[in-house]
């Protein structure tokens, strides 16, 4: 079986958790795929919980809070989260990070920037202040979010996010399967298991 895909965006408080999470769930390697999650709501014609404003919404961010305690993770909501905070940028700079073998490292990076932080990732200098902690070199990682090249391939990773029937991050895929949710990681490990 190939090697399970790990897809994300750094607006989903879960694939913030799933990140810390995935590597040590999973068995073996795992290819790590950020994708632009808001062109795929656009896509699928999806309204995902955390823009429905009222008592469900506020519930399911008060379990983010809980389980960000459990994983000893911080959670800071950055303002006018998560519509005012979609990011371009940051999957673009992941995506320039994976050319440096850093793609982990990064996007760990830009999910505590964001989330971890309550910075905003649509600000390129926080991007870049991820990408520098990542050990890149800000300038380098800076000229390639405006390249086509970043632009085409993101663009592709989500059109086949889209193909492959995706419709919530994060999103683990094992072969044909979908595991959708930070809570099914330890299912997805099963199936890779064969278990």
């Amino acid at each position: 079986m190939s090697e399970p895909v790990f897809y994300y965006d750094f607006t989903s408080p879960y694939a913030y958790f799933s990140a810390h999470r995935v590597e040590q769930v999973l068995p073996g390697r795992v290819r790590w795929q950020p994708i632009l999650f808001g062109a795929l709501l656009h896509e699928i014609g999806k309204v995902p919980w955390s823009w429905r404003a009222g008592p469900a919404r506020d519930a399911e961010m008060e379990r983010c809070r809980a389980r960000a305690g459990d994983l000893g993770l911080p959670l800071r909501w950055p303002r006018d989260w998560p519509r005012g905070t979609y990011s371009i940028a940051a999957p673009r700079a992941a995506l320039a990070a994976a050319e440096h073998g850093r793609l982990r490292e990064f996007s760990l990076a830009a999910f505590r920037q964001g989330l971890g932080l309550g910075r905003d990732l649509s600000d390129v200098e926080v991007v870049l202040d991820a990408a520098e902690e990542a050990g890149l070199d800000r300038a380098a990682i800076g000229r390639r979010l405006g390249e086509q090249e970043i632009k085409d391939r993101l663009r592709a990773a989500t059109d086949d996010a889209v193909r492959r029937g995706i419709t919530g991050i994060p999103t683990i895929a094992v072969g044909e399967r979908l595991f959708w949710g930070d809570d099914r990681l330890e299912e997805a490990a099963a199936a890779l298991a064969g278990v």
